[in-house]
């Protein structure tokens, strides 16, 4: 046995191995649905707006998801004593287009990519990869101060996310099922606790980062926080396996299958229901798609469906869609210029807007009659 590899004991039962059925059909169906780019474009930015709020609400944001979107489209900026509720939901926004973006260039799961997932989440997306903590941290009951979690010491953490990351590179070279590698890594980052503070955005990040990561990201159109939201009590509960609240006397050697089942359960709940909706979608006989349509890519999908909206963007639009800098969001309009898809209607360095190009105007029009 390898010392220097995270051992994870836990056991594959019948509940788990049927959810991952249920969850390999419902993939199947939304994989191979025939949704065109705007449909699809648009199903993903909904869904990461539930992701969005529903994570942060599980760690005590106060903003509804009505005002959630108002931040998210940019037509609320301020809500005064509630700032870093605001904060969150943008970083957490950025975080996890980030995440997107990253497991489509297939890059593995390092502790330096886990450092700049958390580094965004944290502080946005220019913030510098996040340091682990130096200092011991406390997790107590709000109400009557009681500990709830001592994690492990700040000595060890280096060491135990070490430990995590290295097992996670083998899980994938064992083929062993992303699912269980995405619940399983979820479990220990938490665990671990590497931070004074957002352990547990980032933990839900890394989940969705393997998941994508491992051909599981269902063309982005789910939310795996809404469902964790829905029963905080029993995310919490499936996660507190360890029978005792110091990690040394209970999680460091806990069983994991509870939470495994819990985590397969819910997360073919979650592809069940986008499967409906792409049904739903599917059946609704959309016209045949200009070729310039088929050619798009996950980030074009996204900020066409800005256009079911509005008949012009800017690149502050597309910036805040798709997580990036203004520079990079500029470039990708320039791309996608040169692709015909998009043209320049307001030519103003300032000002610089754009629009769809005629056929696919007439197209989008079509489609939304």
């Amino acid at each position: 046995m390898n010392s220097d590899i995270w051992q994870p004991k836990y056991t594959m039962t019948n509940a788990a191995v049927n959810g991952l059925t249920r969850i390999e059909a419902a993939r199947a169906v939304v994989e191979n649905a025939a949704l065109p780019p705007a449909v699809l474009g648009e199903l993903s930015r909904q869904a990461r707006i539930r992701a969005t709020h529903y994570s942060t609400r599980i760690e005590g944001n106060r903003l509804t998801i009505e005002e959630a979107v108002e931040v998210l489209n940019g037509r609320r900026r301020v809500f005064h004593g509630r700032e870093r509720d605001v904060a969150e939901v943008r970083n957490y926004w950025d975080a996890l287009a980030r995440v997107e973006e990253w497991a489509s260039k297939e890059r593995p799961v390092t502790e330096k990519l886990i450092r700049r997932i958390a580094a965004v989440a944290l502080n946005g997306k220019r913030a510098k990869p996040e340091p682990y903590r130096t200092k011991q941290n406390v997790i107590r009951d709000s109400i009557s101060g009681a500990i709830v979690y001592l994690p492990p010491e700040a000595l060890d953490v280096a060491r135990l996310m070490s430990e995590l990351v290295e097992w996670i590179r083998q899980a994938f070279a064992e083929q062993t099922p992303p699912v269980v590698i995405a619940a399983l890594a979820h479990y220990q980052f938490v665990t671990i606790h590497p931070y004074y503070d957002g352990n547990g955005r980032t933990g839900r990040l890394l989940a969705t980062y393997v998941l994508h990561s491992g051909g599981y990201g269902l063309q982005g159109v789910f939310s795996l926080e809404e469902y964790h939201s829905r029963d905080i009590a029993a995310y919490y509960g499936a996660l507190d396996v360890g029978g005792h609240h110091n990690y040394y006397l209970g999680r460091a050697d806990a069983d994991l299958t509870p939470w495994l089942e819990y985590f397969i359960a819910t997360l073919a709940d979650v592809f069940e229901s986008a499967r409906q909706e792409a049904v739903n979608y599917a059946q609704s006989a959309p016209a045949p798609e200009p070729e310039e349509l088929r050619r798009l890519d996950r980030r074009a999908r996204v900020v066409l469906a800005l256009f079911s909206r509005q008949e012009e963007i800017t690149s502050g639009d597309v910036a805040q869609t798709l997580g990036l800098s203004d520079r990079m969001a500029r470039l990708l309009l320039a791309e996608w210029v040169v692709a015909g898809w998009l043209v320049i209607c307001d030519p103003s360095r300032k000002g610089r807007k754009y629009a769809l190009s005629a056929p696919l105007r007439s197209y989008m029009r079509e489609r939304s009659r």
